[in-house]
């Protein structure tokens, strides 16, 4: 197995966890319209920049950024220290540091082995438009209004394992995927950081990787942070716990995701669907793809009538331990433990074919 995919629910209750653009005093949240009808969400930019400051609150140093140009020209940018060596976040969540032609220094970019889709509402869910006045001790009050929303929002996420901690290079001639790290830098710092870097041929491409211990702890600390996910516009006015209320997650040995039907809204409209028989179709199709356990996090009071017909669903897969129900944080972290551990070392290569 190489990757982990999964399907994770928030519930998002009153609340205005990523605000898109405004219209004059009015403060708007991000939201799309399918099929005549409006489903708030939250950007993936977002949710992966929660995951990033959750990871710094646990203690992971975050790579330094820049902004670079003119502020009010199309030429600005904004750039991490693009050190995946160093840095976690840069290696788990991607970077592109371009440069000008005018610079004497390589362009790198690095894909993100963790990947996730847009939290988008399950059901249509309109905003409301709260109105609000600052009036202390003015004579001029002023008006200002903000939408927020109840809904379940819902993304599919892919962890790419063998990925965490493998850093490609141009091959002898310069092809290939030339703009990622240049094998003398990486090796540079390589050796800096941890003597143990090798070099390896990942997927057709030469590369460098950390000690497997490293890529261990890189990947326990992701889901450690996914496990107390925390983040949001507007918490002072809406708080909002933003902790997985339900996730969905197993090891497969391809990249694709067989529960991105499993967990989802309903065709009517009328919300949140967690489908057993969908789930047991698709393992069904994807056999020995994928290795159990399903893992399923479902926090106590979140959609109880769902859950409990989802548990008789699968009543058979759960006493054969084909499929686990857990709290979302114990699911994680016991997950986390278990790399940490090695009980999973397998996970960190391309499976042998």
């Amino acid at each position: 197995m190489a990757y982990l995919a999964g399907k994770l629910v928030l519930a998002v209750t009153a609340g205005a966890p990523n605000n898109g653009r405004g219209e004059a005093t009015t403060g708007r949240v991000k939201q799309t319209r399918i099929r005549q009808h409006i489903y708030p969400y939250v950007s993936a930019q977002a949710a992966r920049r929660w995951l990033r400051d959750t990871m710094t609150e646990q203690g992971a140093v975050p790579s330094p950024t820049e902004r670079v140009g003119r502020k009010q020209s199309k030429a600005q940018k904004a750039t991490t220290e693009a050190d995946p060596l160093r840095y976690v976040d840069d290696d788990l969540f991607g970077f592109m540091k371009a440069t000008a032609k005018s610079e004497d220094a390589d362009t790198t970019l690095r894909d993100s082995p963790f990947m996730i889709g847009t939290l988008l509402s399950v059901e249509p869910a309109r905003p409301t438009e709260d109105f609000g006045v600052m009036a202390r001790g003015i004579d001029d009050p002023v008006l200002h209004a903000h939408e927020f929303y109840t809904a379940d929002l819902a993304a599919p996420f892919l962890i790419d394992l063998p990925r965490i901690g493998t850093f490609t290079t141009p091959n002898e001639r310069g092809a290939g995927k030339a703009n990622y790290l240049t094998r003398e830098a990486a090796l540079a710092v390589a050796e800096a950081v941890n003597a143990g870097a090798e070099t390896v041929l990942f997927r057709g491409q030469p590369a460098v990787r950390l000690p497997l211990q490293t890529r261990r702890e890189r990947a326990a600390l992701l889901l450690e942070a996914l496990s107390e996910l925390s983040g949001g516009a507007k918490k002072g006015l809406h708080y909002g716990d933003r902790t997985p209320t339900l996730l969905m997650l197993l090891a497969m040995e391809g990249g694709v995701n067989p529960l991105e039907f499993a967990v989802g809204g309903a065709d009517d409209g009328s919300g949140l669907q967690v489908r057993g028989d969908v789930l047991r179709a698709e393992l069904e199709a994807w056999d020995g793809r994928w290795q159990p356990p399903v893992r399923v996090g479902w926090r106590p009071g979140f959609r109880d009538v769902e859950r409990k017909q989802f548990e008789a669903d699968v009543a058979g897969e759960i006493d054969a331990g084909t499929v686990t129900v857990q709290h979302p944080r114990t699911m994680l972290r016991t997950l986390a433990a278990e790399l940490r551990a090695g009980v999973h070392d397998a996970w960190f290569d391309d499976p042998a074919r």
